[in-house]
């Protein structure tokens, strides 16, 4: 039996109006921002904050994204995006996120990210505690 994958965070969120399109559903647009948001609160939960994950030596910038709208979203709903870490690699880590309204899945999303040196913002491994803390949400695998 597989077990269910454990959410790094699980961020709420209430859409704003300004966030909506003429048709009163979020703007395809704004999907990106919230991700974006997750994974802020996901340095803080794995490092304390932003600064502090920069302080370890990892910045991550996005290489890729894919998000598929299963349902649309619109003022006022309060939403919760869930992160997932789906792969760590060397030098990138791929991050599954779920976007729900009540049970019902509305958004689903996959960020490639790849690990930059803070200073000088070229690609680079992240050190060893980053990835420590990065691996420990990784899904278990089965034989």
């Amino acid at each position: 039996m597989t077990e269910p994958r454990k959410p790094i965070i699980e961020m709420p969120l209430r859409v704003r109006y300004h966030e909506c399109d003429g048709q009163g559903i979020v703007f395809n647009a704004n999907y990106l921002a919230y991700l974006d948001m997750a994974t802020f609160e996901v340095e803080r939960a794995l490092f304390g904050s932003h600064d502090e994950a920069l302080a370890h030596g990892a910045d991550v910038v996005v290489a890729e994204s894919n998000l598929r709208y299963r349902a649309p979203c619109r003022y006022d709903d309060e939403l919760v995006v869930s992160a997932f870490l789906n792969h760590l690699g060397t030098t990138s880590l791929i991050i599954d996120f779920e976007i729900r309204r009540g049970g019902m899945v509305c958004t689903e999303a996959t960020n490639r990210y790849v690990f930059v040196d803070p200073e000088t913002l070229r690609k680079a491994a992240p050190p060893a505690s980053v990835r420590e803390a990065y691996a420990a949400f990784l899904p278990v695998q089965e034989d």
